[in-house]
This record gives C-alpha cells, structure tokens and sequence, in this order.
C-alpha cells in the first residue's frame, strides 16, 4: 500500500496521474489537490484500523496499529487475528522491512516483489513506500465528465515528466466545497480504469475530520476489494524515532 500515512490514510494510505502534461495548472484545481493530500498527512501520525480483505473465495480481517512521521518513516504492527498478531513492516524512505513472528525473521523487501501484495490486500508494497504527493509531482485541471454528477467536483492529475509512476493519470473526486474526497480513479498509460479508491463515513478524530473507511477495489480482479477503516486517529503528537527501527520490528507486541 501507499505509506501507511497513505492507508490511514490512506494507507496512503492509499494515497498514489492523466494523459497529457499542462503549461499552467488551474489554480482551483491545485487547492482542491492540496486539500487532499493534506487531509491525512501531518508532521506526525497514531492510527488503529482494521483492513478487510474480500475476495471470491475467502475474507479475512487485520487490526493494525500504525505510526508514521512525515513521509519518511512509518511503522506498523499487526494486532489481530491471532495466527498474524506481532508481524510488522518498517518503511524507512524508499526501504521497506517485514518482520515474521513465526521465524523471527526480518525480511527486506527487494524491487522485484515491490508490486506484491501487502498481506495479501490489494495494496502493494510498492503502495506504501511510494513519496510522490499531487501538489508536487503532477499537473491537474477541472473537468467535466459527461456522466459526472453535478454536486461533485473532478479533477484530472496527470504525472510530470520523468517520474517512475505507474499511472496514466487519475481521477480524483471531491464534494463541491472541496473539503472531502469522494473516490480517486486509477487509469493506465492507455487510458484503462484499473482501480477505485472510495471514502466514505466521515467522522472526526480530535480537531480533524476525515472519511474514516476507504474502499479499493481493483477493476481487473473481480470480487476482490479491500476495506480499510480507521477506528482512532491522532495527528501531530510526540513519537520516540526509537518505532522507526529494526530493532522495534522484533520486539513483538
């Protein structure tokens, strides 16, 4: 998954776009942009949330603990079920270590399996270590789809130049004051939909409100999606850089 800022943003995380590259960017455009890679963002990040995993032939459910500073670092640490409780990953820039229990073994992640799935979610390892943001690594524009609803605002976000980034472009959905994503839409270089990040249920976590679950769903895998839903949040709060090592990923719970 995006950074875990990215899944809880969002995993972020999921967090992480459109087919041709603009001279000038629509200024409403960039501030509806900033407001959603800021929504869940901070210098600093807690987060509890469950991830559920659907799929046609089995489901299953996490409880994640997750911390994070900035995008730089972020650490997570398994919960539940109890078969999985105490596995961990460590993301440390563009690093990223799992820790396994069973065989109290930490395991870097090598490029090649950066596009594996991340305990077996829809989001990828790739997903979480990734650093690029909207404000800063595309250009966007307002648009108007023919069968866009008129209460919500599109905007289309299309990569610069040279960046190593898997998408054609996306689409990003917000509700007409700009406030709150609705869904972001994934398309490849050919102009394909791949997946779906929806936001739902917003609620309020200290001074911030954010939508607590999102939803992906990856088109090509048919009764597939996973389902993350964040039951505390806290934003900008005092974290030992201590989580952020090797030596936390094996202490267990």
């Amino acid at each position: 998954m995006k950074n875990w800022k990215v899944l809880f943003f969002c995993l972020t995380f999921f967090i992480s776009v459109s087919i041709s590259i603009m001279a000038n960017d629509d200024p409403k455009a960039r501030e509806i942009v900033n407001k959603v890679d800021e929504l869940y963002r901070s210098g600093s990040s807690y987060g509890l949330f469950e991830m559920e995993i659907i799929t046609p032939h089995w489901e299953r459910k996490l409880k994640i603990k997750s911390w994070s500073i900035g995008k730089k670092r972020t650490f997570m640490r398994i919960l539940e079920p109890k078969k999985e409780r105490g596995m961990a990953t460590l993301k440390i820039d563009k690093e990223m270590w799992n820790y396994l229990p069973k065989t109290n073994k930490v395991m870097k992640i090598p490029p090649s399996m950066m596009m594996g799935s991340w305990m077996g979610s829809d989001f990828t390892n790739d997903d979480l270590v990734k650093e690029y943001t909207y404000q800063e690594d595309y250009n966007f524009e307002i648009i108007k789809p023919e069968d866009g609803d008129p209460l919500i605002t599109y905007v289309k976000c299309i990569p610069k130049e040279g960046l190593p980034i898997i998408w054609g472009h996306v689409i990003i959905s917000v509700t007409k004051n700009g406030n709150f994503p609705v869904s972001q839409k994934y398309y490849d270089e050919k102009g394909n939909l791949m997946r779906v990040m929806n936001f739902k249920e917003i609620r309020k976590f200290g001074k911030r409100e954010i939508p607590s679950v999102m939803e992906l769903i990856p088109i090509k895998k048919k009764g597939r999606k996973t389902i993350i839903r964040y039951l505390e949040a806290k934003f900008d709060i005092k974290l030992d850089k201590k989580i952020f090592t090797l030596r936390n990923l094996r202490k267990g719970i």
